[in-house]
């Protein structure tokens, strides 16, 4: 899909410097630009590029004046980097603004969907399903019987839905997520084999709520696992039965939460954390990356180690662990010293 400079900066509310028919239809780096592509400058780091990019058309801040001649037509708007992000979101809308059924897919009868609706091929939508305006369903998914869908949801290609699970609005799930697969509930026989304990429950995903490739949220055992509005969760993360996750929360990559803890609203875990179930965790949480948390936490902490610990104190036990050879080194000789002295008094 190819745009004109003179389109773009109607998008951006700019003013256009040189050939306002220049044509870009792809997006680049300021120093990877080749004819066609369209670029931005705002980190004075990468000025010097801006008189070798080959970029067609490169966005700027309406303060920059050139030095030197230039090849590239340029579009002037008050904030570049904020006027590079609006058109990036105006592309993405753009590319995936699909719509129509494509076959071979299955699409039971008894679904009520939405205008706009896109299935990708080899997609399955069980029975009783409720999909909203404007759902893009992409090939390979799977969504399965009684599940609601809200407006402007994307399941990419590959992403599993199990049956009773509600997605609320303008939610993301990429490649490869599974929401509402069997919690792990097993109950131990005297014979040291499990019997499996049916999980009963759903997963409830609120609002414009964002989750990573590959990563499993599990339906609880009864009740509701719950991931509140705004939570971004990344790649491969583990959220067992039961769990509620707050508001506006962020967790990244390759954490783990056990099954029946609560974690509060507006906090950031780090990739690696590892939490044990039945805890609480507060509000505005800081948990750094590869922590252990086995207790409850109160609102506000920021916590780092396994078992985790205050931040402050984490960072200043450090400095002497990195120290600790050689402090184990001056206790020794502060013990020969010792027992020296003690020898010579008793000499």
């Amino acid at each position: 899909m190819k745009f004109t400079a003179e389109q773009i900066a109607g998008i951006l509310e700019g003013v256009v410097v040189g050939n306002p028919m220049a044509e870009v239809f792809r997006l680049s780096k300021i120093e990877d630009g080749s004819e066609g592509s369209l670029t931005f400058l705002s980190n004075p780091k990468y000025l010097n590029f801006i008189y070798s990019t080959k970029a067609s058309v490169t966005i700027v801040n309406e303060t920059f004046e050139p030095e030197l001649p230039l090849t590239t037509t340029l579009i002037k708007v008050h904030d570049a980097y904020a006027a590079f992000s609006k058109l990036l979101e105006f592309y993405n809308q753009v590319k995936l603004n699909k719509t129509g059924i494509e076959q071979p897919s299955f699409l039971s009868q008894s679904v009520k969907y939405g205008d706009n609706l896109y299935l990708g091929s080899f997609s399955y939508v069980g029975q009783n399903v409720v999909l909203g305006e404007n759902v893009k369903i992409y090939p390979n998914c799977f969504v399965g019987d009684n599940v609601s869908i809200g407006d402007n949801v994307i399941l990419f290609a590959g992403a599993k839905i199990y049956s009773e699970t509600v997605i609320g609005s303008n939610c993301t799930i990429h490649s490869g997520a599974i929401i509402g697969a069997d919690g792990f509930g097993f109950a131990p026989n005297p014979d040291g084999t499990y019997t499996k304990i049916p999980q009963i429950g759903n997963v409830i995903i609120e609002d414009n709520v964002d989750i990573g490739s590959c990563t499993t949220i599990d339906r609880a055992t009864m009740g509701s696992t719950i991931i509140r509005k705004g939570v971004k969760l990344d790649n491969q993360i583990q959220i067992a039965h039961n769990v509620e996750i707050g508001e506006n929360t962020v967790i990244a990559a390759q954490t783990g939460v056990a099954g029946s803890t609560k974690i509060g609203k507006n906090g950031m875990i780090g990739g690696q954390v590892g939490i044990s179930g039945h805890l609480t965790i507060g509000n505005n949480v800081r948990i750094q990356a590869q922590s252990g948390v086995g207790r409850n936490i109160k609102d506000d902490e920021i916590l780092q180690g396994s078992p985790t610990f205050g931040y402050n104190d984490f960072s200043k036990s450090y400095v002497h662990f990195k120290n600790l050879p050689k402090i184990v080194a001056e206790i020794e000789e502060l013990k020969k010293q010792i027992l020296n002295q003690k020898n010579g008094n008793n000499g």
